[in-house]
């Protein structure tokens, strides 16, 4: 069967490849694999046909045959588990590569996401200033840890991996802060990431649903 990811009706991010969507679909376009998928829209997100395929009532999910499953994270290294590609065939390396992802979600997009989010949620609070700048601190120490890993590599270890395909995913979520053009490393890994035949398939197939979708004032 032909797997089914949900995606945004209409992605708040507007098409620019932020929603979690997009990295299943990159590692699937990465996979050589064709995917179905049904677009929901909020409402239908907190709906219970949607909430048994994830509980938190977020997107994506996968669906493959009696396979259900919700967490990008999840999703992902059941690609990469199934399909060549994205995972090294060598044990210690396979190992240290599924490290990287579980990194960046866990250690690197934390801050990220912090960051990004505190501006809408209280911004419009006396201190939301004078807090930004600690934000932004935090983001630069594990960017600054980051780029001292990956030194000149092109990738993190070795060969291109679904470690690098999470890790590019959570970096481009800075792409519009400065932040990552303090490090030229990282801008140029995200850059390498971005350059992918994959990635740009998967880009624009969800950038192709947000212009179809009609905007309401």
């Amino acid at each position: 069967m032909i797997p089914t990811i949900t995606a945004f009706e209409r992605s708040p991010d507007g098409g620019r490849g932020l929603a979690r969507d997009t990295r299943v679909r990159w590692a699937l376009e990465e996979a050589g694999q064709p995917y179905q998928v049904r677009l929901v829209s909020f409402t239908a997100m907190k709906q219970p046909a949607h909430l048994a395929l994830n509980p938190f009532g977020q997107i994506p999910t996968y669906q493959d045959g009696d396979l259900a499953l919700f967490e990008t994270g999840a999703i992902v290294l059941h690609i990469a588990e199934r399909h060549a590609g994205l995972l090294p065939i060598e044990a210690d390396a396979r190992a240290r590569a599924i490290a990287w992802m579980f990194a960046a979600l866990n250690t690197v997009e934390p801050p990220i996401l912090e960051r990004e989010q505190t501006p809408y949620a209280v911004g419009d609070k006396p201190w939301c200033a004078e807090l930004l700048p600690i934000l932004d601190d935090r983001v630069r120490t594990r960017l600054s840890q980051l780029s001292a890993r990956l030194g000149e590599a092109d990738w993190l270890d070795g060969g291109f991996s679904a470690g690098d395909l999470m890790m590019v995913s959570v970096l481009l979520r800075l792409k519009s802060s400065g932040l990552l053009e303090e490090f030229p490393n990282l801008a140029a890994y995200v850059a390498r990431g971005e350059a992918r035949p994959a990635y740009k398939r998967a880009f624009a197939a969800q950038l192709l649903v947000n212009a179809a979708m009609p905007r309401t004032s």
